[in-house]
């Protein structure tokens, strides 16, 4: 019988665990997006909303007591990005959402985890990459048809060529 347990285990010891938590928490903060299972999405929702709370705070204190759950460029972009985001907001600062898909290894369930409130950053990116995305496949379909219509104008050409090898050969033998 088990007792005194806490958290999820992943079938790693306590090192591994911890190394674990501090890369998706590290990427989190990063990337502001990541996608993995949902069993480890659960398990540093709360971490990472923890995480936020200390940036809230700020100064000395902020810096030493966020540097052992991530790296130095998290700790910065939390303090300096992150936290004045969440500044009117109480808690809830992730949210998991489910793909639907799972993983073809193992079969295990996907998910996004993010910050509920977007950089407005990210935000214009996303707007023009939106916007690039529909002139990329405009020029796309213009390239594809000129490309088809040059190959259909180059077939008769190649198929006299041919004819008339086919022609010589059989005359030669």
């Amino acid at each position: 019988m088990k007792k005194n347990v806490f958290g999820r285990q992943f079938k790693r010891d306590t090192n591994e665990r911890k190394a674990l938590f501090k890369n998706l928490l590290t990427s989190l903060v990063l990337k502001e997006r990541i996608k993995t299972t949902e069993a480890k999405a659960k398990a540093i929702k709360a971490a990472a909303d923890k995480l936020v709370t200390k940036a809230k705070k700020g100064g000395d204190s902020a810096y030493k007591s966020l540097h052992p759950d991530v790296n130095q460029d998290a700790v910065v972009k939390l303090i300096s990005d992150i936290a004045p985001r969440f500044v009117k907001r109480q808690g809830g600062y992730t949210r998991i959402i489910k793909i639907g898909k799972r993983r073809v290894a193992d079969n295990a369930p996907q998910v996004f985890i993010e910050w509920t409130e977007r950089s407005s950053e990210l935000i214009v990116k996303n707007s023009e990459l939106a916007k690039k995305d529909k002139k990329k496949q405009k020029t796309k379909k213009v390239e594809a048809k000129t490309i088809k219509n040059q190959e259909i104008k180059q077939q008769p050409k190649v198929r006299d060529v041919v004819r008339k090898l086919v022609t010589r050969q059989k005359k030669g033998q």
